[in-house]
C-alpha cells in the first residue's frame, strides 16, 4: 500500500498537510504515516532530567497524534500510523523515506509567513534530490473546501 508521509510538528501549517494527506489517502486507497521528530537539543540536561523531558515530549506527540488520528478515522476512514524519531528533522525524514518502501509521497505544510515557507520546507527543498519520492507542499492558508476540491 502506498503511504503518504506527513510531519507532525507545532506549526500551524501542519494541519493542512494532515488534512491533505488523509484526503488523498482516502481517495486513492492509500495510508498515512505521521512522523514526529524530537530534536536532540531538548535533552541536553542531566541524564534523569533528559529522560523525563523525552517522555514528556512523547506524551505530547501522542496527544497531538490522537487528535489527528481521530479525525482521519472518523472523517476519512483512514487509520494512520505514528512514527517517532529523535534527531534533526530533515535527516530523520530522509531516513524514514529510505527505510519504508511503502512511502510514496512526502507531504509538507508551507507557512504563509512573509519570511518564507518555513524551515522544514526550505531544508527538504534543498534535499529533494536525495529523496526517492515526490514532495507535495500544501499551502497553510488553504480552506477546507479548497483542500477537498483539489484532493
Amino acid at each position: 500500500m502506498r503511504k503518504f508521509l506527513v510531519v507532525l510538528d507545532d506549526s500551524r501549517e501542519c494541519l493542512n498537510a494532515m488534512r491533505f494527506a488523509a484526503m488523498r489517502a482516502a481517495k486513492s486507497g492509500g495510508g498515512v504515516a505521521i512522523l514526529s521528530v524530537i530534536p536532540p537539543d531538548e535533552f541536553n540536561h542531566w541524564i534523569g532530567v533528559g529522560e523525563v523531558m523525552r517522555e514528556e515530549a512523547r506524551e505530547r506527540i501522542h496527544a497531538h497524534f490522537e487528535v489527528f488520528a481521530k479525525w482521519m478515522r472518523d472523517r476519512q476512514n483512514v487509520d494512520p500510523e505514528l512514527i517517532i524519531r529523535e534527531g534533526d528533522p530533515a535527516p530523520e525524514i530522509l531516513a524514514q523515506v529510505k527505510e519504508d518502501p511503502e512511502i510514496g509521497v512526502l507531504v509538507l505544510g508551507a507557512s504563509v509567513d512573509k519570511k518564507g515557507p518555513g524551515p522544514l520546507v526550505t531544508q527538504m527543498s534543498r534535499n529533494s534530490g536525495a529523496l526517492s519520492v515526490p514532495v507535495t507542499i500544501v499551502p497553510g492558508d488553504l480552506s477546507k473546501e479548497r483542500l477537498e476540491a483539489i484532493t
